[in-house]
């Protein structure tokens, strides 16, 4: 599990192809990788990852082919940062909101708004996903944990502080993009709940 708080930005260094899936060579930020062991789990993209090769502040993972299908990992080059979190502990402060690290859509990014330290995202919303997004909602796009804004009927806006911005891949973002989307487990649970008692309703 993890908190949806990006702790650091990596750097594609190598990408190595096998028969059914691919190797991610990643360079984290200094420290990053303390005490961090093999099959620790690592979000990556908000994609909950297992090192393979750890202790260093080069990282290598396996992403198998259903991963890539379903997430933006599929598009990334050796010129590609991708957002990085480490899972969490019973110390952990939970800053954003809880987050598996199974990613249930990705969304093209529409439009981008960049103001002096802020940034707007407009992103399209996957078509069975759309019964998830509710204004002022959570969800986790590439990892980090954000909050809903406008919503309409085919996509969303968020709205990044200065830190954000700084912290993630979010800086780099432009028009054409593909983000990952995870939505929050309470959201999933109380949607389904509904539409499972309304049902009950008309029978």
């Amino acid at each position: 599990m993890f908190t949806g708080i990006v702790t650091g930005k990596g750097h594609i260094q190598k990408i190595i192809e096998c028969e059914d899936y691919i190797t991610l060579i990643i360079k984290a930020p200094k420290g990053f990788s303390r005490n961090l062991l093999k099959g620790a789990s690592v979000s990556v993209n908000g994609v909950c990852l297992t090192v393979k090769k750890g202790k260093t502040d080069t990282l290598e993972f396996d992403v198998i082919e259903e991963t890539l299908k379903k997430t933006n990992l599929k598009n990334i080059s050796t010129s590609s940062m991708v957002n990085l979190e480490r899972s969490m502990t019973a110390k952990t402060e939970i800053g954003g909101h809880l987050v598996s690290g199974h990613i249930h859509g990705t969304g093209e990014v529409l439009k981008v708004i960049n103001r002096q330290k802020t940034k707007d995202l407009k992103i399209k919303i996957p078509a069975n996903l759309r019964e998830y997004f509710f204004y002022k909602g959570y969800v986790a796009l590439n990892g980090c944990s954000l909050t809903i804004g406008k919503v309409l009927k085919s996509s969303f806006y968020i709205h990044l502080i200065p830190e954000t911005v700084s912290v993630t891949t979010f800086k780099e973002i432009k028009k054409g993009d593909l983000i990952n989307i995870e939505i929050e487990q309470a959201t999933i649970n109380t949607v389904e709940t509904v539409k499972r008692v309304m049902l009950e309703r008309k029978v």
